[in-house]
């Protein structure tokens, strides 16, 4: 019952009972086409059956050994991340947070390493990294990161997509050692930087000798149409996070590096004890299987562009709209005020939808979705807007 749960979540007043691809039925049998995805987790869809099968098999094998002996599958996982997106090797943990404290962590070695007392990671405004101290201290959020003061040291902020900020920051601080970024922000409202951002921060992060870290734990995993979203350019981090797609629900997160950076941790520097478990890795191995043989990557960069298009041409220019933004099936569309109401008018006319920023409709659907299902998700989205608008609209003139 609720009352034994924290009160932490402002939860909708429904409760799902099954799932199957797009679609999930309440208790009392309705079925909503889901266009969050668990938030950006259940890329291949829900219960999808190879899934299913393989997590069943594993946990008949062999649940739990730990770090402390080698883990075949975790080697296998390792290797085929690393295969994927150019990267050296990998720290396997358990959220997309547990993910970027390794990632800090290793910036600071990497900058006592080389003789720097007190290392400092440049971070960008409206980022947003996790929930424990050091990723709550590099989210750029006040408001998630209010009553939880003080807020650790080694942080510098600069405004996302201002690449001669970072270059400030450079000239005038001399602990600087990494760059933690988002390639596209998601809770932050869906924020597109312009093309060559990244491959400006890399020239940045080489002239300094610093690391460019990529938090892809949200639009990575073929969120925006390619493996990881740093793809769509010409560069590579030193290092990159992942999570929440990784296992289609099952708890795995992911620290990949490259050249020194990959050369930074030794035993005894991290670890994790659930890390990298024979079932997480059988969860990640087999949603990277299902993604490649299903050609989810080419869905969701069609799909996406698709309703990014139909979003566009229903949407544009209407007062009230400021943009439609997005990269794959990571869409974004920001209204002129907060519009949290809309989850609840999606969710009952049976989508579901997500508000980040109080007022960015955020659509992240299973990369699985179909033609039919992408345009129930926009002619819903489009109907719940227009009439949102009206009735703002009435209300101001009345």
């Amino acid at each position: 019952m609720s009352q034994y749960l924290m009160d932490t979540y402002a939860r909708l007043p429904v409760a799902f009972t099954r799932g199957e691809g797009v679609w999930l039925w309440d208790a009392e049998g309705r079925r909503y086409l889901d266009a969050v995805a668990g938030v950006a987790v259940c890329g291949i869809g829900h219960a999808h059956p190879r899934l299913a099968e393989a997590l069943c098999r594993q946990a008949q094998t062999l649940i739990h050994t730990s770090n402390l002996y080698r883990i075949p599958l975790q080697e296998e996982l390792a290797a085929r991340l690393c295969s994927l997106s150019g990267m050296d090797n990998a720290f396997f943990c358990n959220s997309g947070a547990e993910a970027n404290e390794a990632a800090i962590k290793l910036a600071r070695l990497y900058g006592h390493r080389r003789g720097i007392e007190t290392p400092t990671i440049i971070v960008m405004e409206r980022a947003f990294h996790g929930r424990t101290m050091a990723t709550l201290t590099a989210t750029g959020n006040r408001k998630v990161q209010a009553g939880f003061e003080p807020l650790l040291g080694g942080f510098a902020r600069v405004p996302y997509n201002d690449v001669r900020a970072v270059e400030q920051v450079g000239e005038h601080n001399r602990d600087v050692v990494a760059v933690l970024v988002e390639p596209f922000q998601g809770e932050g409202g869906v924020q597109v930087p312009e093309a060559t951002y990244l491959e400006r921060l890399r020239a940045v992060c080489d002239r300094f000798g610093w690391l460019l870290m990529l938090d892809e734990v949200q639009c990575g995993i073929g969120r925006t149409g390619r493996w990881f979203a740093f793809q769509h350019t010409r560069m590579h981090p030193d290092v990159m996070t992942l999570a929440k797609g990784l296992g289609s629900g099952f708890p795995v997160g992911a620290c990949l590096a490259r050249g020194a950076a990959a050369q930074v941790f030794k035993p005894g520097t991290h670890g994790s004890t659930f890390g990298g478990g024979p079932l997480a890795c059988t969860a990640a191995l087999t949603t990277l299987a299902v993604m490649e043989e299903e050609g989810l990557l080419a869905n969701a960069a069609s799909m996406g562009h698709y309703m990014l298009q139909a979003f566009r041409e229903r949407l544009g220019g209407v007062p009230g709209v400021v943009e439609v933004r997005g990269q794959g099936l990571m869409i974004g569309i920001e209204l002129k005020r907060p519009c949290k109401e809309l989850v609840e008018r999606a969710l009952a006319a049976g989508v579901l939808i997500n508000v980040t920023l109080d007022s960015v409709i955020r659509l992240l659907p299973p990369l699985v979705i179909d033609r039919t299902q992408a345009q129930q998700v926009v002619d819903t989205v489009v109907a719940v807007v227009t009439e949102f608008l009206r009735d703002e609209a009435r209300e101001a003139a009345s």
